[in-house]
């Protein structure tokens, strides 16, 4: 099987667990905005880790054993985390969509619907992380993208939980509210597969695409899911579930990748 093959079906394995998380809904339960908060924290948790073990390091790594210099490859590093946190950002600032709590965000959203809205949201979040699960395979390192994928398919979970229950509370039904959650973690397959031919086609490329995926997802954690834990108070349960997510994460990674 093709590295591109890999790459794209696992980010797909890890698009599905949001589907995975949404499963609860269909069975009538429900959990408590503490246990959500916590939740998205180990989320967010599972993101910071991934973001340095799984792209950052490796990107310099390889940035330096391209150029030689330690100084080029930081910079590198420096320039594609800024570029991926500018690129959600300009998504933010230009796509209209509309979270949960906070509300409307980005340009007129004209005559679309909120759930679209809402689909269009969550898409911005989804994106990276595929891409990440690409980029991470398209470098050849099998370990090194089934640890990523194994992490953002963790993450996932709880998120889908999130966003079905968020559904539920605007009034759709139990299966709309799964299929929704469902349909927003299968853009993670298109990201991934964008991220994998990539680096694939251009070897180059790759310190650029860790770390340009790493910039966004960490700009995703500050911009809206930790902000969203401590919104209810429930900071402490919050910053605990981050730091249960850091630490496996980091232990998935180096004992994996």
């Amino acid at each position: 099987m093709s590295i591109i093959m890999i790459g794209m079906l696992a980010s797909l394995g890890a698009g599905l667990m949001t589907g995975v998380g949404a499963l609860v809904v269909l069975f009538g339960k429900s959990i408590s905005r503490q246990w959500s908060d916590t939740l998205l924290g180990f989320a967010a948790g599972v993101m910071i880790s991934a973001s340095f073990f799984s792209l950052i390091l490796p990107g310099i790594d390889f940035a330096q054993e391209r150029s030689g210099s330690v100084w080029d490859a930081a910079g590198l590093a420096a320039c594609g985390i800024l570029l991926g946190a500018l690129a959600v950002w300009a998504m933010n600032a230009f796509l209209p969509h509309e979270h949960f709590i906070v509300g409307p965000e980005g340009a007129d959203p004209g005559a679309l619907s909120k759930i679209w809205l809402f689909i269009i949201a969550i898409t911005i979040h989804n994106f990276p992380e595929g891409m990440a699960v690409g980029v991470g395979f398209g470098g050849g390192n099998i370990a090194n993208g089934l640890s990523l994928a194994t992490g953002i398919g963790l993450q996932n979970a709880p998120e889908g939980l999130a966003v079905a229950v968020a559904l539920r509370g605007l009034g759709y039904s139990k299966g709309r509210s799964f299929r929704i959650a469902l349909f927003t973690g299968l853009i993670e397959p298109v990201g991934g597969l964008i991220g994998v031919i990539a680096v694939t086609v251009s070897e180059a490329l790759l310190p650029w695409g860790l770390t340009f995926a790493a910039g966004a997802m960490l700009f995703i954690i500050s911009h809206e899911i930790i902000p969203e834990t401590h919104r209810h108070g429930h900071q402490n349960r919050a910053t605990t579930g981050l730091m249960i997510g850091l630490v496996l994460m980091m232990f998935l990674d180096v004992t994996l990748g």
